[in-house]
């Protein structure tokens, strides 16, 4: 059995996390979504929120399951026995930053990070993005499932 850690902070979750963790679920005999809570970050949506909102899109896939951390990302990958870190990569900034990260993961803990690239239509997809362009009125509906910009909607109000 392979267990693989998908981390982020999924604020909110988007189509491009989606498709990183399905395309996770269909090579791993189990997948952890780890969402990072982080007390210096603010976030949109607080940890329950989150974690709320990535279980109910997830629930299709038996091999998923959605947990939260704090602190290094190797101490939890330990905790739920993660064999790999799984990053999805949408542009060549995302490599600089993620391929030094994996070097220092590795060298904390000797796990290994695999790299996914995402889909071309996601390519230009961040939860940032997502957020701003709902904020100044565009739409996001093609960018987010429909209860993703649900809860936007709402907190938008």
């Amino acid at each position: 059995m392979t267990v693989a850690l998908v981390p982020g902070s999924f604020d909110p979750p988007t189509n491009g996390h989606l498709d990183v963790i399905e395309r996770c679920a269909g090579i791993f005999s189990d997948v952890v979504v780890g969402i990072i809570k982080n007390p210096s970050k603010v976030y949109l949506f607080d940890e329950a929120e989150r974690t709320e909102m990535l279980t109910d899109l997830c629930s299709g896939w038996e091999n998923v399951r959605i947990g939260l951390f704090g602190g290094l990302l190797v101490d939890y990958a330990k905790q739920v026995d993660a064999d790999v870190v799984v990053k999805g990569l949408r542009a060549i900034t995302d490599f600089d930053y993620e391929f030094q990260m994996s070097q220092m993961n590795r060298h904390l803990s000797g796990i290994v990070t695999l790299f996914v690239a995402t889909k071309p239509e996601y390519g230009y997809l961040s939860s940032s993005l997502v957020k701003e362009v709902y904020r100044l009125g565009g739409a996001v509906d093609a960018l987010v499932p429909a209860s993703v910009a649900a809860a936007l909607k709402e907190r938008y109000v």
